[in-house]
């Protein structure tokens, strides 16, 4: 009954966390003078990817970079399959390949090199600092390319708020999604435990959700608030600060030894996931994509419990 409490707790938390956090990314796009699709892949990104990136510090830091690895990699699995394919279900999202940019395409790039870098077992230090040089050349350019951009008008639909007001409210709503997601975790590993649910599964699946659970709300709000460019821009910048920032910092902590078929499953279903946002040729991601994307990773979470 506590871990189903905790898990409860967590879900309130979290839409309390939620709302506070979105109303703080529309207004650092006003105050920055930038479009919400850039905040969304660059700030909300890296706010989102938080809990990840201290899970997989500390699992390093501990000398097990593997945790670190799968809640990453995992993450990125339900970000797009799960969460993305919940959204879906509100309807179509319009949009066009156009809009995907070339954060999209080095999100599908991603996991590609993360494949033939974990080929011989292990991710060495080397190969970490490699995918750090690659996020950092990576957000340079996203600044770079924000700051082009500052001339352009950018309205917001719930009203201005003053800089220190969303600074609060950024501030404010991160720690409750945080939060949130260190009591998902918590109930949802006690209950996993009872029933003697492997570690690996644990970390890949349900400490995966509960450090993705920042995307999930925010992603699930922005649908319902309107704004499709906050959460499609901030699963895909969080899936490559996972993919390229928190790997890389867990494998310059300690090498990281790969257990091959297992991240290539995640890897593979990563890659699905994001091919099937790409919108139809009328501009439209579909209801449909939805259920394909929820089935996907329903497979991946059969797969994963039955290797």
């Amino acid at each position: 009954m506590t871990d189903l409490a905790l898990i409860i707790g967590a879900v309130v938390l979290a839409a309390l966390g939620g709302e506070a956090f979105l109303k703080s990314i529309l207004g650092a796009a006003v105050h920055l003078r930038v479009s919400k699709m850039v905040v969304a892949t660059t700030l909300a990104a890296f706010a989102t990817s938080a809990p990840e990136l201290t899970v997989s510090s500390v699992a390093a830091l501990a000398g097990q970079p593997e945790i670190g690895l799968g809640d990453a990699l995992g993450s990125n699995v339900v970000n797009i399959a799960l969460i993305f394919g919940l959204a879906l279900l509100f309807g179509a999202v319009k949009t066009t390949r156009t809009d995907f940019g070339r954060d999209f395409y080095m999100a599908l790039a991603v996991p590609v090199l993360s494949f033939f870098l974990a080929l011989d077992g292990r991710i060495a230090r080397s190969e970490a600092l490699l995918l750090l040089t690659i996020f950092l050349a990576w957000l340079a350019w996203s600044v770079h390319s924000a700051l082009r951009q500052r001339d352009a008008a950018v309205a917001i639909e719930a009203g201005e708020l003053s800089p220190g007001k969303s600074l609060i409210l950024g501030v404010l709503g991160l720690g409750a999604l945080i939060a949130a997601g260190r009591l998902f975790v918590s109930g949802a590993s006690g209950i996993a435990a009872a029933f003697s649910v492997d570690t690996y599964v644990i970390g890949v699946l349900l400490v995966a959700i509960g450090t993705s659970l920042p995307e999930l709300v925010t992603v699930i709000l922005s649908r319902l608030r309107g704004h499709d460019e906050v959460g499609v821009g901030t699963l895909i910048g969080s899936n490559l600060f996972n993919g390229l920032a928190i790997v890389g910092v867990a494998g310059t902590i300690h090498p990281i030894s790969v257990p091959l078929t297992e991240v290539a499953l995640t890897l593979a279903a990563g890659i699905v996931a994001l091919l099937l946002l790409l919108p139809n040729r009328a501009g439209l991601i579909t209801r449909g994509r939805g259920y394909l994307l929820l089935t996907l990773y329903a497979g991946f979470v059969w797969a994963t419990l039955n290797p």
